[in-house]
């Protein structure tokens, strides 16, 4: 398995180490995932995300190929500006979902998920053949301090004061820093050269209110915020529409434009969904993804993709794909002949604290 640069400080730090997306990834520290995702909500949790893909575009052509990739006008993205969005596949599949920045007038970051770290370089290389653009891989350190207290922390290194929700800035030379996360807390993503990503760390961990925070709480944490995760909310077989996240398409490119899979989406919008993206509250015990979902009958109307115990929640919290025709229904999980009532509410089942 791959190692991320912190691999020797996370097993110093005594962290329970797993598989994630080929690296050898923290699970949880001895603080433990319950008490790692209330530290982050309360105060500021610093996680690894070295795993995620850096891919830089540059050239004449940058705006454009961004624009052939992702489903949103990128020459009219401001310059220091994040944007989420995605790559679709010709059948308006979701590829990735991705933050993409343009950092100047000719220059853009894409950073992807690590799971899909070698087919989307595959796609973007193979789309960019058509245009005058440089492609480069960028091996960084990558971090993310989250939580209120994020903002106080890393101003003692940076003037991230101004900053606000899905801006960005480099700092110093091979360092990017945006003010993005996915926790549904205030916080930033801090890219550095390799070499400095350990000694940058223990600066920020050695501040009381800063803790390092494994995969366990980072996934109950984005769960509350009701932010989906790609192999689970989001694949090749969801649209943006299926989703729930034709939001982040304007609604011009709705229709039609120049990003692959345009066609194919416009259609798929004007014939109608026949399932959604919702959000769950089992009724008793957690349920988990891939749990199937029946109405009071016991006929099949979709499965959970996404489910857990949300700490701040104080209670289970689950996401699906339910058929539109039922969705007002009621949701049944069906666990091993059991039906567990599944209420529908619409996420953040946490609401978000990004600075605005």
């Amino acid at each position: 398995m791959k190692q991320t640069p912190f691999y020797q400080t996370h097993v110093d730090t005594g962290a329970k180490m797993g598989a994630f997306a080929g690296f050898d990834m923290p699970l949880f520290y001895p603080l433990g995932v319950m008490k790692e995702h209330e530290h982050t909500r309360h105060s500021a949790g610093l996680f690894d995300i070295s795993h995620m893909v850096h891919v830089s575009v540059s050239g004449k052509d940058a705006a454009a190929l961004v624009a052939a990739l992702c489903p949103y006008h990128a020459d009219q993205q401001a310059e220091g500006q994040a944007r989420y969005t995605f790559m679709l596949t010709e059948n308006a599949g979701i590829i990735d979902d991705l933050i993409v920045t343009r950092l100047a007038d000719q220059r853009y970051l894409i950073v992807a998920n690590a799971g899909c770290a070698e087919k989307d370089v595959a796609h973007i290389q193979d789309v960019a053949s058509k245009f005058d653009v440089v492609v480069e891989i960028i091996p960084r350190a990558f971090v993310a301090l989250q939580g209120p207290a994020a903002e106080a922390v890393l101003a003692s290194h940076f003037d991230v004061g101004d900053m606000d929700f899905m801006t960005a800035t480099e700092p110093a030379d091979g360092w990017f820093i945006s003010r993005t996360g996915y926790t549904g807390e205030d916080g930033f993503e801090i890219a550095m050269p390799e070499g400095d990503g350990v000694a940058f760390a223990d600066k920020l961990t050695s501040d009381q209110r800063v803790e390092w925070i494994g995969l366990g709480a980072r996934d109950s944490l984005r769960l509350e915020a009701g932010l989906p995760l790609y192999g689970q909310d989001l694949s090749e077989e969801i649209t943006p529409h299926e989703a729930g996240l034709l939001w982040a398409i304007p609604k011009d490119l709705r229709e039609g434009g120049p990003y692959n899979g345009a066609d194919a989406l416009a259609a798929k919008i004007a014939a109608g969904r026949s399932r959604m993206r919702v959000g769950l509250l089992p009724q008793g015990r957690p349920v988990r993804g891939e749990a199937v979902l029946v109405d009071e009958a016991g006929s099949e109307i979709g499965m959970v993709t996404s489910g857990g115990f949300g700490p701040s929640l104080k209670a289970p919290m689950a996401m699906g794909l339910v058929s539109l025709a039922a969705a007002d229904a009621p949701i049944f999980a069906d666990m091993r002949g059991k039906k567990i009532p599944m209420l529908r509410v619409k996420p953040p089942f946490v609401p978000h604290n990004y600075k605005r």
